[in-house]
């Protein structure tokens, strides 16, 4: 039996994401958990002409593939631990969706909100992002249900994750948001956000009040945890 062709594929992006999510804490650990999350396409020029997304608005959904550009430097493992399974039982790679992978490459499958045609150039409004600002786009592909809705199996991952967390904002945190209207759905996004405990695993039983903080858009948002309530206590406009 001859060996296997082990030749390597350069593959070049085809355009970047623009995303909320300015860094990797608290960016949603799976697709569509947060549909206030807002982002553009923006494709490169060798792939930004019109006729690159003709007919693309027929899909309500498209399948986004990446790369996951800031952990690609550090390689891969065999075994990694899921968040789901609280973050201590290992698990194979290819069992998960884990950012450490040999290729580094992930998928997600996103709602499209709109074909922006600009100066005879194309982009893509979506949203339900799970992605780094700055993520590279290796391929964009229309979400077929006939084909990729089947009726399966998925293991630990069989339920969507519980929505835990109780969130309130506090009197400047309210105020902020109401002054500004760059980002109307802002409250949300925080919400859907927090809502799903972006925390650590480990982290997630500590009763001990707890303080963090995280860059979305053009804001920081800083909020507390003590128990399964969650109060967004600062909004600073960076």
């Amino acid at each position: 039996m001859s060996s296997p062709n082990t030749s390597q594929y350069p593959i070049d992006a085809i355009g970047y994401i623009e995303s909320p999510f300015k860094e990797k804490f608290a960016i949603p650990r799976q697709p569509r958990l947060a549909s206030a999350a807002l982002g553009i396409i923006r494709l490169a020029p060798d792939y930004n002409h019109p006729d690159t997304v003709r007919d693309i608005e027929q899909f309500s959904h498209l399948w986004i593939i990446f790369r996951f550009h800031q952990t690609a430097d550090q390689g891969w493992r065999p075994l990694v631990r899921p968040p789901r399974l609280g973050g201590n039982k290992k698990t194979g790679v290819f069992a998960t969706r884990s950012t450490f992978r040999p290729n580094s490459i992930g998928m997600s499958a996103v709602k499209l909100e709109r074909v922006i045609i600009e100066n005879n150039q194309a982009a893509l409004e979506v949203s339900g992002l799970d992605l780094l600002d700055g993520t590279p786009v290796l391929d964009i592909k229309p979400y077929i249900p006939y084909s990729d809705a089947i009726d399966a199996e998925a293991g630990f991952a069989e339920l969507s994750p519980d929505i835990k967390m109780a969130v309130e904002f506090s009197q400047q945190a309210q105020q902020v948001i109401s002054q500004q209207q760059q980002y109307p759905a802002l409250a949300q996004l925080i919400s859907q956000i927090l809502q799903q405990d972006p925390r650590p695993a480990y982290k997630q039983n500590d009763g001990k009040l707890q303080q963090y903080g995280v860059r979305l858009y053009d804001f920081n948002i800083e909020w507390q945890v003590c128990g399964l309530h969650t109060l967004v206590t600062q909004i600073t406009k960076i």
